[in-house]
């Protein structure tokens, strides 16, 4: 947790350092007032002294309690701020650097649990700081004045406060040993209920087809008997505090009035006063003693479970990306181009290569497009063109330069990607055709209305309420897979890129829709080159070059005419798709 308050600001520094020297003034204010109350005593049992005498005491203990009540509600309000603000600045920063993640460190961390660490495990630690500020630094520090102010009260009760305090910190030791493991638990659990939830969410429609509800209720019943079996026994533990505290403060209490009974009997008249007001301050300290313990005890609850959230929140700060940001943001010779030299791939951990040895060259304005059976590599293939992964072995340029050399955000604005599951934000049509910066201009109106007609947009999103700026729910649940995917298409020409990547991106499409949307996009981006895979001859079959993959080997090169003469497996996956008359047609 220490290595996580690296980041607090300097506001809130000087926040903190005003808080603690507000929580030691209240201290002095609220360890002071016993000595009034001892005076008062004093002044009661001593003959020849003034109601005004009494009174002066009695206004000077007034005084301090309204003194430490404005410093409690300072104090309170400067550790809300001071936690309100580092919690926003941990979320951000986690954030971030989820946004800088590749895809391999959100598989390692998953979904779930990073949603978990930017929301509850900030919490957690938010929770820490804004009472930790009020007690954590309170307690000690009362505790150690208050046993300095009563040891030269007498003996017999400083032992037996020190018994008390001895009995408290063993049950507290012994409390975070047994619970302190099984925190780490709740979180991971936490984990897993809001992967269940998620993935149900998102499920939800093949779940009701297939009448799956009661087996989704009983994998959600399981994790969440699991969650609240550890969060009840972690309770129950905590559970025990509460009466052992009462049962040491009522009988330090108890003990302190019948070993002052017993040494009042004992002492001389003179003695008695001294002893008597002796106890009432012992009393009074005795009880700011126990309370500063019951404040670290309850404390002490919520610090272990801070601490691993801390912990899971330095782990992802603190993970290596494994897609280091370049420099390059310069011009470059070539323009357009996309090259692989000799390279290979294969997953982190994983034994075998998933790509091997592929090279091949897309000139500008060409269109290069990938076929093969699943399995064979062709989305991760072009995934290494926009860094969502790296090539273990090899080269990618892009234009002529190491992909691994661009600045990212330089290499994004060249490229136009539309992924294979098309993605749909929560907004209008024309928020979701304009999304993203790609280093220029946002699109004007009228561009945003051509990518749309290019990608066969246009009659559907005129038959909406509002036309372009009617609502899109997210993840485009009021609109058909084919229209996600031509908004999808619509968003990346819209960019104006160099380069197209289009990931079997037309599959939701029909024939003919595909067919139109194909030519005129070869009208609209004929300076432009175009990154195909796709699974249908048909979408690929005018394509400058087509490359055949079988088990992440290039099997062809060459074009749909070349490659039905001179390479079997192409021909064997066209042959399953159309006939022999369709094919010689074509």
């Amino acid at each position: 947790m220490i290595k996580l308050f690296k980041n607090l600001t300097k506001k809130e520094i000087i926040g903190i350092i005003i808080a603690l020297c507000l929580i030691v003034f209240q201290v002095w204010l609220e360890l002071t007032m016993p000595d009034y109350m001892s005076e008062i005593t004093r002044l009661v049992q001593t003959e020849g002294h003034l109601m005004r005498d009494v009174l002066k005491q009695g206004g000077l203990m007034l005084a301090c309690a309204f003194g430490s009540l404005v410093s409690s509600i300072l104090v309170c309000y400067l550790a809300a701020n001071i936690a309100s603000s580092f919690a926003t600045t941990i979320r951000a920063k986690v954030f971030r650097k989820i946004q800088e993640f590749g895809t391999e460190e959100i598989k390692k961390f998953s979904t779930s649990s990073l949603i978990t660490r930017t929301t509850n495990d900030v919490t957690q630690v938010d929770m820490v700081i804004g009472l930790g500020l009020q007690m954590m630094v309170k307690a000690p520090i009362m505790a150690v004045w208050a046993i300095l102010k009563i040891l030269n009260k007498g003996l017999e009760w400083s032992i037996l406060t020190g018994g008390c305090v001895l009995i408290l910190l063993t049950m507290v030791i012994i409390l975070l040993i047994i619970v302190l493991p099984r925190f780490e638990k709740v979180q991971k659990l936490i984990d897993k209920i809001n992967g269940v939830t998620r993935e149900n969410l998102s499920g939800i429609r093949v779940i009701r087809a297939f009448n799956a509800e009661e087996f989704q209720e009983g994998r959600f019943e399981e994790v969440n008997s699991d969650l609240t079996n550890q969060q009840l026994f972690n309770q129950k533990c905590f559970a025990i505090m509460n009466p052992v505290m009462n049962l040491v403060m009522h009988g330090l209490t108890l003990g302190i009035y019948v070993i002052g009974t017993v040494l009042i009997l004992k002492a001389n008249m003179v003695g008695k006063v001294t002893l008597f007001s002796n106890m009432v301050v012992f009393s009074s300290y005795g009880m700011q003693v126990i309370m500063s313990f019951l404040m670290l005890a309850m404390i002490f609850m919520m610090i272990p479970r801070a601490q691993i959230s801390a912990r899971r929140i330095n782990a992802v700060l603190d993970e290596d990306v494994s897609v280091i940001d370049g420099t390059f943001t310069g011009e470059t010779k070539e323009k357009g181009t996309v090259e692989f030299k000799n390279v290979s791939f294969k997953y982190p951990d994983a034994d075998d290569y998933l790509l091997k040895n592929i090279s091949f060259k897309a000139n500008q304005g060409e269109t290069v497009a990938f076929i093969g059976s699943t399995g064979s590599g062709k989305s991760t293939l072009i995934n290494l063109i926009p860094r969502f992964y790296d090539a273990t072995e090899g080269e990618v340029l892009v234009d002529g330069v190491n992909v691994k050399e661009y600045k990212i955000s330089s290499l994004n604005n060249k490229i136009g990607y539309v992924p294979q599951k098309a993605v749909i934000f929560s907004g209008t049509v024309n928020y979701n055709v304009s999304y993203g910066d790609n280093g220029r201009e946002e699109p004007t109106q009228k561009e945003i209305e051509e990518a749309v007609e290019v990608a066969q947009g246009t009659d559907f999103v005129l038959k909406m309420p509002d036309k372009y700026e009617s609502h899109i729910a997210r993840g485009g649940t009021n609109v058909s897979g084919g229209q996600k995917q031509r908004l999808a298409i619509a968003r990346a020409i819209a960019r104006k890129p160099e380069i197209f990547i289009f990931d079997d991106s037309f599959s939701a499409l029909d024939y003919k829709t595909d067919a139109t949307l194909r030519k005129e996009l070869k009208k609209h981006t004929k300076d432009a080159t175009n990154i195909i895979v796709a699974q249908r001859i048909g979408t690929i079959i005018n394509a400058d070059k087509i490359i055949v993959l079988d088990k992440g080997e290039c099997v062809g090169i060459g074009t749909h005419k070349e490659l039905l003469k001179n390479c079997e497996i192409y021909k064997e996956i066209a042959l399953s798709q159309l006939s022999e008359e369709e094919l010689k047609d074509a």
